[in-house]
């Protein structure tokens, strides 16, 4: 009795095969349905270009810079719509990239707006702070002057009895 070499017997003695066999099994069938297709869903030169691309906007969101990878986000949509109108790129892989595309514009929209608000609060903040020691400042200034300033002399009671006593009448 002969074996195959994938098929191997185990302790108990029952036949089954090893998970080479069945690697190369997928691996063939996959191969097979590639050349069935009629095109291919994404166009090499375009996926390095789009690839490209994705790592830039990747770059400036991990700099920080919403902006600027929004901005990187409108060229990379733009060469996809491109590609797509050139035929480089299927329908299928178009409007699954373009979700993609979408969501991180959403993600990095509402990050840009995060920030923006931070930095409205911190304005507002800092602008409280700044009234606050100007006040203080006012108040301290107000205190300085009325602690320098004489005593008013008292108020005589105007029958002129306050007048100077001595020998020089006249």
């Amino acid at each position: 009795m002969s074996r195959s070499r994938a098929t191997r017997r185990d302790r108990r003695g029952s036949n089954y095969r090893t998970p080479a066999g069945f690697l190369t099994g997928a691996l063939l069938a996959a191969a097979l349905a590639g050349c069935g297709s009629p095109a291919p869903e994404l166009d090499r030169d375009a996926a390095r270009q789009l690839q490209s691309q994705v790592l830039s906007v990747s770059q400036a969101a991990a700099a920080n810079d919403p902006a600027g990878s929004l901005k990187l986000l409108d060229g990379l949509m733009t060469r996809l719509d491109a590609a797509a109108a050139s035929g480089e790129v299927s329908f299928k892989r178009h409007q699954s990239i373009k979700s993609a595309i979408d969501a991180v514009r959403a993600d990095l929209a509402a990050q840009q707006a995060a920030a923006q608000r931070a930095a409205e609060q911190a304005a507002a903040a800092q602008a409280a702070q700044e009234k606050a020691a100007a006040e203080k400042a006012a108040a301290e200034q107000a205190a300085a002057a009325q602690a320098v300033a004489p005593a008013p002399a008292p108020a005589g009671n105007g029958n002129g009895k306050n007048k100077p006593k001595g020998k020089g009448k006249g």
